[in-house]
């Protein structure tokens, strides 16, 4: 087990943050949205998952193997007010709910996250994930393909690409029937969830979600791509609990 995360805010903060990033992406992807909870009195961590960030692969890429990696984050009865995932990183943020303590209310926001994957998509995404490690794009392709996003956005785009480990492709092999979609059924009374869906325009989208679940919100970004750290994160800080000043 491996502590490889960046960092930002004082560690004696009153409040903690931890971001998990997608496939391909890195720790320091999270620079914009990381800055945005500093400046409301956050301590932050973004761990880079198993084959990301410069780190070894691995054997094991099944979705469990991700959360036992972030257990060492967990130590000590380390806690946090907000867990945010991304992508991947919102089914691996559902598999940590069992390390949260059951005395503290966890706010866990998931962007876009892939709930459901049948063989067929992770056949398309083994294949798009080689063919994009193979030949990285340089951060001015982004800027044209993404003008929402910031020249900062697309550097770290790039950089994600370019410190992963090839071997990450076994996500999709190893996963290839997975589904997280049940958790979102049996949420703990000391967690309230919120998933922040992009617009169907401009992304695959995910399973359909039930709306009728007790301390689960779900808002659809309408104009959002699957970037919504970069293209709305505005979103996600009003979905974090925030303390409300005196009137």
């Amino acid at each position: 087990m491996t502590i490889s995360a960046t960092q930002w805010g004082s560690p004696t903060a009153t409040r903690r943050a931890l971001l998990i990033h997608a496939i391909t992406m890195s720790s320091n992807s999270w620079e914009g949205l990381a800055q945005l909870l500093v400046a409301e009195g956050f301590f932050v961590v973004a761990p880079n998952l198993l084959a990301h960030g410069w780190r070894e692969g691995n054997t094991d890429y099944r979705i469990s193997a991700f959360a036992e990696d972030l257990r060492s984050y967990f130590v000590m009865d380390m806690s946090y007010d907000v867990i945010i995932g991304h992508s991947f990183g919102g089914s691996v943020a559902l598999s940590l709910l069992p390390f949260l303590p059951k005395k503290k209310e966890t706010t866990v926001i998931l962007l876009d996250p892939g709930l459901e994957l049948t063989e067929k998509r992770g056949g398309i995404n083994s294949n798009l994930f080689l063919k994009e490690i193979a030949n990285v794009k340089a951060a001015d392709v982004h800027m044209v393909q993404n003008p929402a996003w910031s020249r900062r956005d697309c550097v770290l785009r790039t950089l994600g690409f370019s410190m992963c480990n090839r071997s990450a492709v076994e996500v999709f092999r190893q996963n290839s029937l997975w589904s997280s979609n049940g958790l979102l059924k049996n949420i703990p009374p000391h967690v309230k969830i919120t998933v922040l869906v992009s617009d169907p325009k401009f992304s695959v989208g995910i399973c359909d979600l039930e709306r009728n679940v007790e301390r689960l919100t779900v808002r659809a970004l309408t104009g959002i791509g699957h970037w919504i750290q970069y293209e709305c994160p505005e979103a996600i800080m009003d979905a974090i609990p925030l303390p409300r000043a005196k009137l």
